[in-house]
């Protein structure tokens, strides 16, 4: 991708914080002070891609897993034939059932070709090993002698 899409961040660094919330609570101080947040960045640094194992797969979770989804596309399905004007209980249980019968088989045909290669779940994020927040550097003395009154950052950089 092209850096002219995505461009590095720049600025002067006013303070490292160890969680995004930290981060974002020193934005909102810089903000109360009626401080120019717009001449702000709030950078990720370290980046992990961490993947949290949630449970073991098995053919009941995902055929159940299948039919719930199904079912909840199919009710939706069946709700909107209702306002073509069919009735109301013929639409909701014909896409109760044909949502539930294409929810479990879309689930349990890729769980089948798996072949047990997969058999967990989990959900995947990324997460940063500290957060920094870049300034202007026309405004980054004063950005970073607010962060360091509240208290807020885990270190300041020194002045340069």
């Amino acid at each position: 991708m092209s850096s002219e899409l995505r461009p590095r961040p720049t600025g002067w660094p006013v303070g490292s914080f160890d969680s995004y919330s930290d981060a974002q609570a020193a934005v909102d101080k810089l903000s109360d002070l009626q401080f120019p947040v717009k001449e702000l960045t709030i950078v990720g640094v370290d980046l992990m891609e961490v993947e949290r194992v949630s449970g073991r797969l098995t053919w009941p979770r995902v055929l159940a897993g299948g039919a719930v989804s199904g079912a909840w596309i199919g009710l939706f399905f069946g709700l909107l034939f209702t306002f073509l004007g069919q009735g109301v209980l013929a639409p909701l249980t014909l896409g109760l059932v044909m949502g539930v019968v294409f929810g479990v088989v879309s689930a349990a045909v890729p769980y089948a070709l798996s072949a047990g290669k997969r058999d967990f779940t989990s959900r995947t994020e990324i997460v940063a090993g500290r957060y920094d927040i870049l300034c202007d550097p026309a405004r980054a003395t004063e950005a970073r002698d607010i962060i360091a009154r509240s208290g807020l950052a885990r270190r300041l950089p020194q002045e340069g």
